[in-house]
């Protein structure tokens, strides 16, 4: 193993148990734990809910996907930015102000309160989904933490994953949210800069005597059709669609959501919109033409991508570090790729914490509990959350050694926002929606997941096409219009109040 890696390794989470030290002065009650006080600037918040929103994911999946996948992969970025831009634009501002009217500091406790309701049925339903999905979803960063340090460390699989979880489980027990936000922020400027510039100095580099389409299309010409690298028309539709759709998260995922809570106030949103948008483009289209470049100089017509690249072509980053950089700072994309994979496991484990000792023990079992008194009990929460959440990785590795990264991840992102991201649009611009729509709708879409992954994806015929249109799109939809359709069977016996002016 490299020492130099190591070290830079070590300088990076010493950064990041500072961060966790300096943040836990300020954790004084539980609106500061899980939701920094509400005092947040735009800066914090724009990079944090991007850092949040783009996991792991970004710098092994999406690269992958962009060698794989070619001139295609980058309806990812379409998707992502439409998605961002909508999120921020249009609902962040509605978003802000009713649930400060409302008080509230979880996704929870804005649904109940928008419906004005006595009963916790919504509470119990939204809080059970959020955990489901949520522990899904930090299990699957911690598979790409393994895959991380097994690509980058030469480390086993299954200790890089234990080693990174202990890294982030340490500092976010220790300051709750507002040491995820600020060491969101430093991680996320490691992205955004590292991620931005290694393709500029990867072609700076090359010499293939050729422009990207050109050599792309000597390896395989399907890599330059924009619209995907099938002969079937409908198949590239597929794929296209699930590239692109998978932007549809960004339209009220909690953990992207209760950003917006905590930022100070309106004027910060229109401010931090920008830099989001901005991030998310340039991070992205980053991400895929890093891809594109490692494709091109790994690879040769007739070879078989993953047989060079790794499954899923997931070693390309690590390769295309390792060629083109000086030691030193390929060693720092380690620390970057941790960044990623770390500014989501940490939102994740507060946004669980709050879902189980909040809005289940707290708000439905305990009410007579004050705040102040579940601070040690959300710590022991997010502990038992986090340790479920690496036990499932593990039992994943060894069930399924051959799955991607790309996909895993979005199956836990598609979990939560096929349940939430429905309801969070309607609330905030439809008059309409009942609480038994909403409840619906969020039970819909959690079913709708694994209905769709393992068993439509498994049918003769059309079961392809919905392998390549993915999960997300198709259980968005039916969740959408279950919560229509059951609102206009049972609407609300009293008016749920006016929209709110953007």
């Amino acid at each position: 193993m490299d020492l130099t890696k190591f070290v830079v390794l070590g300088l990076y989470v010493a950064v990041l148990f500072l961060i966790g030290i300096i943040a836990s002065r300020r954790v004084k009650n539980m609106s500061d734990f899980y939701v920094g006080g509400k005092k947040l600037g735009f800066w914090a918040v724009a990079f944090s809910a991007r850092a949040t929103g783009e996991s792991g994911w970004l710098l092994i999946g999406l690269t992958g996907m962009g060698a794989l996948s070619g001139l295609s992969a980058y309806w990812v970025v379409v998707g992502e930015v439409l998605g961002v831009a909508i999120s921020w634009w249009f609902m962040a501002k509605r978003f802000k102000r009713k649930s400060d009217d409302y008080g509230s500091i979880t996704i929870p406790d804005y649904l109940e309160s928008h419906f004005k309701t006595s009963k916790k049925t919504i509470r119990s339903v939204a809080a059970t989904v959020l955990s489901v999905f949520v522990v899904i979803y930090v299990s699957s960063q911690i598979d790409v933490t393994g895959k991380a340090f097994e690509s980058m460390l030469g480390m086993d699989y299954y200790w890089g994953a234990i080693v990174g979880f202990l890294i982030v489980l340490s500092y976010i027990f220790v300051g709750g949210f507002v040491a995820a936000v600020w060491s969101d922020l430093f991680q996320g400027l490691l992205m955004f800069f590292g991620l931005v510039l290694l393709p500029i100095v990867v072609w700076f580099y090359m010499d293939s005597g050729h422009g990207i389409v050109e050599g792309l299309h000597m390896i395989d010409p399907s890599l330059t059709n924009i619209w995907g690298t099938s002969d079937d028309v409908y198949m590239n539709i597929a794929t296209m669609l699930g590239f692109a759709m998978i932007g549809l998260g960004f339209l009220g995922s909690p953990q992207v959501y209760v950003r917006f809570m905590s930022i100070k106030d309106e004027n910060e949103i229109d401010k931090g919109k920008w830099v989001a948008v901005i991030f998310t483009l340039l991070t992205d289209a980053a991400a895929v033409t890093i891809g594109i470049l490692g494709r091109l100089y790994f690879t040769q017509s007739g070879q078989d991508p993953e047989a060079v690249l790794g499954n899923g072509a997931e070693n390309v980053l690590s390769m295309l570090t390792e060629n083109f950089l000086p030691h030193v700072v390929a060693a720092i994309y380690i620390a970057i790729v941790l960044s990623a994979i770390m500014s989501t496991i940490d939102s994740l484990l507060v946004l669980a914490s709050s879902a189980v000792t909040r809005d289940f023990y707290q708000k439905i079992y305990r009410p007579d509990l004050k705040d102040e008194d579940l601070g040690k009990l959300s710590r022991w929460v997010t502990l038992i959350m986090a340790f479920l959440a690496l036990v499932i990785a593990m039992a994943i590795a060894v069930v399924s050694p051959n799955h991607t990264v790309f996909w895993l991840v979005i199956f836990g992102w598609s979990g939560i926002a096929a349940s939430f991201c429905p309801v969070i649009i309607l609330s905030l611009f439809w008059s309409g929606l009942s609480e038994r729509g909403a409840v619906a709708a969020m039970i819909t879409g959690f079913l709708c997941v694994p209905f769709f992954k393992f068993v439509v994806q498994s049918m003769e015929g059309i079961g392809p096409y919905f392998v390549q249109l993915d999960v997300l799109a198709p259980s968005f939809l039916i969740s959408m219009a279950v919560a229509w359709a059951v609102s206009k069977l049972y609407p609300s016996k009293q008016p749920i109040g006016d929209k709110i002016g953007a």
